[in-house]
This record gives structure tokens, C-alpha cells and sequence, in this order.
């Protein structure tokens, strides 16, 4: 098996000796999945490549401060007319969570796979994975670092927004010494820690606060306190005029409650099928949960997708939590 010194110089020969890439991210992209895709996209625009970035559905609106945001398509609102044979995958744990995207993958086309979930198989021609990583945008500053690039604000701004990110404000326990070195760095370059922290951390949408409040008001705990869980359902999101996007962070709050070790959001997609968004207090691998269920992701934050109506889904996944317990 080779070392991470020996992927990530395979991965940048990848990058210097092919062309025209299609660069894409997970679905329903948080920010490490969007500032990966435009960190990449940084990256070859520097080395005078051509390259797309594509994503099946939009950018939240947080991350629109971010280099050349507006250019990462929204295939729902219009796709490409072409394949591309040289393809980056972002942050995505499973091959299948590039969703849509994958319609613009060329026959055998050569694919490079940059991730940081424990859960990642390996996929694709090529592989840069860290699992040990708090954030794949850890992984592109260690690979930036491979180039005779000069960095500047809008690629430290970049690689700081998936690292504040995915360590929930650099709070979480991967939140490594090697990851603050990186974050000293990055704030050295003018970064703007406590207004990124305020934007993508503190403040929150009316629609937010409303589909919040439809979601706590579900709110409901086994009777030894172990698992508590929400749900939100289509008509709630219409109600509250709420996006995905929206969504965020409202796992933390049945998982935030005392005494509680496995907290859980449960979506609606519709009346066939339920994502579960998964939170660990340290005693469950929710990534080892999600699987059970073809979903993955990191100890203590996962995710999967059950098809199966709410009513069906909700004692399954309890089910499953309760065993791992």
C-alpha cells in the first residue's frame, strides 16, 4: 500500500499531465465539498488547465462569498452537452453520492478521487484519501503545497472555510495540531476567521428558524435517554420556504441534549424514502451504521439514505442504533 507522500505525487503528475477536467462534489454540498471544488478549480486555473465544475443541485447561499462560486453549475437548472474523460471527484465517500453527475463521465474515463472519509472504497483511477484528515481541504492544502503556486486570499479563504467547517468552528476532536498550523497559516494570508465563523456558523435564514421549529417540536428520545431524534417533512420545508440548506445543523440538537450518545435527523425525501442525518457523542461509529444502510461517512457524523416511508424508516434506524449501543 503506498504511503500519502507517494499519492500525492502521483496525483499531482495526474494534474500536470492531462487536460479539459470535470471537477465535482458530493450532493447537497456543505462546505468542505464546495470549497474543495473551488479549491481544485483554483488550483488548474494556476496551472493553465482547462476545467468544470459541476454539482447536482445548487451552492448554499452562505458560500457564495467564495472565488468563483457562480461558476459551479447547477445541473438541475441546466447540464452539458458533452463527456469529459478526465474527471475530479471531491469529498465524495462513495461513488454514488456524485450523483447526476456521473451522466457526464466519459466511457472509461480516467478518475481521480480526493476524499477524506473513512468510508471511501477507493474508487476511481486514482486515489488520495486521508481518512485521518478533518477535512478533504486539508488534504488539497497538503496538495497545493506540491505546486510552485503563490497562494493568496481567495485560495486561503477557500481552504479555510472546509476546515472551520467540517471541525464545526474547530471544535471537533479532529480538529488536529496539524490542522491549526494549516489555520495559522491561512489567517496569515489575511484570511477573516471571525466573519467566516459569524456567516457560515452563527447566523441563520428566517426559513431556518422556522423549519427548526417544526423540527424540535418532533422531538422525541428513547426512554433511557440514549437516542434522540427529529424529523422534518416535505410539507414542513414548503411551509417554512426552506432549502437543504436549511437544514443544517438541526441534527445537533437532539444530539446536543445531555446523557444523549446518537442523535438523529430524519428527512422526508417523499412518501418512498428517508435520509438520516447521523451524530455520534463518541461511544457509536455512526459511519459503521450508515453502511448497514449503503450510506457512510465519519465516526461521529454520517449519513444514509433508507427507502422506506417515515413511519417504517424511523424504528429501523432505531433499531439498528440500539444494536450498536
Amino acid at each position: 500500500m503506498q504511503s500519502y507522500e507517494q499519492s500525492l505525487r502521483q496525483t499531482r503528475e495526474f494534474l500536470l499531465e492531462h487536460d479539459d477536467y470535470l471537477v465535482v462534489s458530493h450532493v447537497q454540498p456543505d462546505g468542505d465539498a464546495v470549497s474543495s471544488t473551488l479549491a481544485v478549480g483554483w488550483l488548474l486555473s494556476c496551472l493553465g488547465k482547462k476545467y468544470t465544475m459541476l454539482n447536482e443541485g445548487p451552492i448554499p447561499q452562505r458560500m457564495k462569498y467564495l472565488w468563483h462560486a457562480d461558476d459551479i453549475i447547477n445541473m438541475t437548472e441546466g447540464g452539458l452537452n458533452r463527456t469529459f474523460s478526465h474527471v475530479i471527484c471531491v469529498d465524495c465517500a462513495d461513488f454514488q453520492r456524485v450523483g447526476l453527475t456521473k451522466s457526464y463521465f466519459a466511457v472509461n474515463c480516467l478518475i481521480l478521487n480526493i476524499d477524506h472519509h473513512p468510508t471511501n472504497n477507493g474508487y476511481g483511477s486514482l486515489s488520495l484519501i486521508k481518512p485521518d484528515a478533518a477535512a478533504t481541504a486539508e488534504i488539497l492544502f497538503d496538495l497545493l503545497k506540491t505546486f510552485q503556486v503563490e497562494w493568496d486570499l481567495d485560495i486561503a479563504t477557500a481552504i479555510y472555510t472546509g476546515l472551520l467547517t467540517d471541525t464545526g468552528g474547530f471544535r471537533y476532536t479532529n480538529t488536529s495540531p496539524k490542522v491549526m498550523a494549516a489555520v495559522s497559516e491561512l489567517l496569515a494570508l489575511g484570511v477573516n476567521g471571525p466573519l467566516l465563523a459569524e456567516t457560515l456558523l452563527e447566523e441563520m435564514t428566517l426559513a431556518q428558524v422556522k423549519v427548526l421549529q417544526r423540527a424540535l417540536n418532533t422531538l422525541e428520545m428513547t426512554p433511557d435517554g440514549q437516542i434522540a431524534w427529529v424529523y422534518v417533512t416535505p410539507q414542513d420545508m414548503l411551509d417554512c420556504g426552506a432549502a437543504n440548506e436549511d437544514l443544517e445543523g438541526i441534527v445537533n440538537y437532539p444530539r446536543n441534549i445531555r446523557g444523549v450518545e446518537v442523535g438523529i435527523l430524519f428527512k422526508e425525501i417523499n412518501g418512498q424514502a428517508v435520509k438520516a442525518s447521523l451524530r455520534s457523542a463518541g461511544k457509536v461509529d455512526v459511519a459503521a451504521l450508515a453502511q448497514v444502510f449503503g450510506g457512510g461517512g465519519h465516526t461521529r457524523a454520517a449519513g444514509a439514505r433508507i427507502d422506506a416511508p417515515l413511519a417504517q424508516a424511523i424504528p429501523l434506524v432505531l433499531e439498528e442504533v440500539k444494536r450498536h449501543l
